[in-house]
């Protein structure tokens, strides 16, 4: 499984991971399974970082979290917020038009706003937790965020017909993923089930969203789910009597 958790890194983070030359078929598929576990590992560096530096100013902390939290996925699910959310306003009921507009590399006055208040308010959900001290949500949020790919790339149409997403969606084991979905999502909802119950809700209402409006998913659409159910439970974790 070395291969596919290379791959997986390399995908979803900026970690100094080995290239996988070749990669099969089997092994990108395979891949997707070890999306929680790469949610794992950032959540450990996050975590680890808000307890390092327990004693610093907490304005500073929340910053210095975010900051290397970003710099451990190198901003690639706030890239497809941004063209969703550039999509959603310039395309709205002509699927077409929001796939063409995703496709477009510049940014729109909605990615910005869209990339603001999401960082405004995943900095805020920061900030307020390590006040009351509670770091260890730090670590279940990035797990949370790239274990919700799963369901999203398992139950929805995808809509490009080439890149890694393509053969990744065909390749992966669907029985064994949703072995993972029940075992990632009982194991939290055990700890926290206030947080996980309004992140999966969110997250039905997102990919009903979609099939509406889109008629499925794009790399962008799984960028922008992962990002959104961070957040999400970080806000529903602070604000709902889980603790």
């Amino acid at each position: 499984m070395l291969r596919p958790l290379l791959l997986a890194l390399g995908l979803l983070t900026t970690l100094p991971v080995p290239g996988v030359v070749d990669p099969k078929e089997r092994e990108i598929g395979l891949s997707v399974l070890l999306y929680p576990l790469v949610g794992v590992i950032v959540g450990f560096f996050v975590w680890g970082l808000a307890m390092v530096t327990v004693s610093w100013p907490e304005n500073m902390r929340g910053v210095f979290i975010l900051f290397l939290w970003l710099a451990l996925t190198g901003g690639l699910h706030l890239e497809g917020l941004g063209d969703l959310a550039d999509a959603w306003v310039g395309g709205m009921g002509r699927p077409g038009r929001m796939l063409e507009i995703m496709k477009d590399p510049r940014c729109g006055p909605a990615a910005v706003m869209a990339i603001t208040m999401q960082l405004l308010f995943k900095w805020v959900a920061i900030q307020a937790l390590v006040q009351q001290r509670h770091e260890f949500l730090l670590f279940f949020a990035p797990v949370v965020g790239r274990t919700v790919l799963l369901p999203l790339m398992l139950s929805t149409p995808y809509l490009r017909k080439e890149g890694m997403a393509t053969v990744a969606i065909a390749a992966v084991p669907k029985t064994t993923a949703w072995m993972v979905v029940a075992l990632v999502g009982t194991s939290l909802t055990v700890k926290i089930p206030l947080a996980v119950g309004a992140t999966v809700v969110c997250l039905v209402w997102f990919r009903w969203l979609m099939l509406r409006h889109l008629g499925g998913v794009t790399g962008d659409v799984l960028g922008a789910g992962c990002e959104l159910s961070e957040t999400i439970f970080l806000l529903a974790a602070l604000l709902l009597p889980n603790l």
